[in-house]
């Protein structure tokens, strides 16, 4: 294996591992949840769809990471899963709802 494909594995790793240690406790209470309309369902349900088919067969959803860190995470990985530039964005969306 290539020095920068260990070293861009070890990045994604820490990024995964260390995100979830800042983050804030959440409230006793329920969040309220925003309404949906069937457009922000439907590319939702794409997003999580291409997930499925293409970061799926390695990994499971992650927890929430904000949505500059998991653009990073995003682009490392394209090319590993030759991902085309629609299915990036789609995933991205999906993964920063």
């Amino acid at each position: 294996m290539k020095k920068w494909a260990i070293v861009a594995l070890l990045l994604v790793s820490s990024m995964l591992a260390f995100a979830g240690a800042n983050e804030p406790a959440k409230p006793a209470t329920a969040p309220v949840e925003p309404m949906v309309t069937s457009q922000q369902h439907d590319s939702r349900l794409e997003g999580e769809e291409r997930f499925r088919t293409n970061c799926g067969r390695c990994h499971q959803a992650p927890h929430k990471f904000p949505p500059r860190m998991m653009a990073t995470i995003v682009r490392h990985m394209r090319v590993r899963a030759m991902l085309t530039d629609k299915d990036m964005k789609t995933i991205l969306a999906y993964m920063t709802e």
